[in-house]
């Protein structure tokens, strides 16, 4: 009984584990990848709840081009230092967050869920690709998603990424604690001008409804800061997808 009792706690550990990996809905449960049989192309086949990776008709990332003109409200960002661990998850790392704040996208505000980061940048501009991106993801009362996508172009020492970068767990499945809790707004850039699309997780399963908000000037990080990520993750952006008839407004 006492086996039984410790066994089912252990597998509802592991699935809320899974169900805050990266912000995703905790759906499926099949092993995914970047590459080989388990890469983007395959995630479809992979398990049922994976569909919409290949039958969705507004997934992301795309290209970002041929934009019209919106009437998006600023991002109000209210952001505060909320998470202190790293966790290594085996996709990327991020860092969940349980108080950090919220990002008013119109008129909803959605609460910080995680900090995750992709190399290269997922989003291409007019074809352009950035060394790095980081995933601001975030969820509202009901549920819905929203990401603000902020990306990293390669110059000078990233002061917000020093600890946290020197905090990363080198194997997956591994969590490090943060010498400081982590303010998401170290992150964002001066112009906080964005370009505004209806998306997808980027991962699987994928899930459709997601407001993006992919803001347009880029902050800095060292060429050695890079290179401490791809010792762990080379690769682990997803291929642009069809934009289909989906608008962009900037």
């Amino acid at each position: 009984m006492i086996k039984r009792t410790l066994l089912a706690v252990a597998l509802v550990g592991s699935a809320a584990w899974l169900g805050t990996t990266q912000g995703r809905e905790s759906a499926g449960s099949a092993h995914w990848s970047y590459s080989g049989k388990t890469g983007p192309e395959h995630w479809a086949e992979l398990d049922p709840a994976y569909a919409a990776c290949q039958r969705g008709h507004a997934q992301s990332p795309i290209d970002i081009r041929d934009t019209s003109p919106g009437k998006h409200m600023p991002l109000a960002f209210a952001y505060r230092a909320g998470a202190t661990s790293a966790v290594n998850n085996g996709h990327t790392v991020e860092f969940d967050v349980e108080d950090g704040g919220s990002v008013r996208v119109d008129a909803v505000t959605y609460q910080l869920s995680n900090v995750h980061f992709h190399t290269p940048s997922e989003e291409r501009f007019d074809g352009k690709v950035y060394p790095m991106a980081a995933h601001l993801v975030h969820r509202d009362n009901a549920g819905n998603l929203a990401v603000v996508a902020v990306m990293f172009e390669e110059g000078q020492e990233n002061a917000a990424l020093a600890d946290v970068f020197a905090a990363m767990p080198k194997r997956a499945g591994r969590t490090a604690k943060l010498p400081h809790p982590l303010d998401a707004s170290a992150f964002l850039p001066t112009d906080r001008a964005f370009y505004a699309f209806v998306g997808s997780l980027t991962t699987p399963p994928c899930s459709e409804g997601v407001q993006w908000r992919v803001l347009k000037e880029p902050v800095q990080i060292s060429a050695a800061q890079l290179a401490a990520f791809r010792q762990l993750y080379p690769m682990n952006a997803r291929p642009v997808q069809q934009r289909n008839d989906r608008a962009v407004e900037d």
